[in-house]
């Protein structure tokens, strides 16, 4: 079976828990790649990190450039006019990552989906749709795309959730990230927020964060 090319950074014992990370429009597998030896997470966790390459496709806002994209975007208005069937094809393109880290012996229970604007809402859509339970979502500076069509899983109805966004982010203005928040808890999910002053990135108190997450979510039983 055909998967999406990726990164993978393997950790210094066997792994068992993986972490699927999903970068934003235009940039690839390698740009959280530096981000695992920052998150200091201690060696015993056994975490594998995967870091898949969105394909390039024409994107509309962009003039129709080709570049790196989880799916097209057709118009920046504040709720984001999207490419659905894109985006779930893109979804779709995790979930066999996850089925085949599953073959690898990694339980789905210590898979976690973590992404970054574009990546983040692809993340929303796989890991509430996944037929199994995951470990939790990382929504990083983005927004819940298909809050309209996604069709949510039971096994994920208690997927720990947690979402970070940038008071000063001018790509992916913050009332998405909060719109999201309260779309979840409005169907019955419990995700956190955080808020950092920042742009459309990452800042450090976020990374420790998100670690702080990955160590709760996936301590060893």
């Amino acid at each position: 079976m055909p998967y999406l090319p990726a990164v993978e950074v393997e950790p210094t014992s066997p792994a068992t828990a993986t972490v699927i990370w999903l970068h934003g429009l235009g940039a690839d597998g390698h740009d959280f790649e530096p981000i695992v030896p920052e998150l200091c997470l201690p060696p015993e966790l056994a975490i594998r990190f995967i870091f898949p390459h969105a394909p390039a496709i024409p994107v509309t806002i962009n003039g129709g450039y080709v570049m790196p994209a989880w799916y097209d975007i057709l118009a920046m208005d504040i709720d984001r006019k999207v490419d659905v069937t894109h985006l779930e094809a893109s979804a779709h393109e995790i979930g066999k990552l996850i089925e085949h880290e599953i073959a690898r012996g990694i339980p789905s229970e210590r898979i976690v989906i973590a992404g970054f604007s574009q990546g983040g809402a692809v993340g929303y859509q796989v890991a509430l749709a996944y037929p199994k339970p995951l470990a939790g979502l990382l929504a990083m500076s983005t927004y819940f795309a298909t809050a309209d069509t996604i069709q949510p899983n039971a096994a994920n109805a208690h997927l720990p959730i947690h979402i970070f966004h940038g008071t000063q982010d001018s790509v992916v203005p913050e009332i998405l990230g909060i719109k999201a928040y309260q779309t979840l808890k409005t169907r019955g999910y419990q995700p956190a927020y955080s808020e950092y002053q920042m742009e459309h990135n990452v800042c450090a108190e976020e990374i420790a964060e998100i670690a702080q997450c990955l160590q709760t979510w996936l301590a060893a039983a």
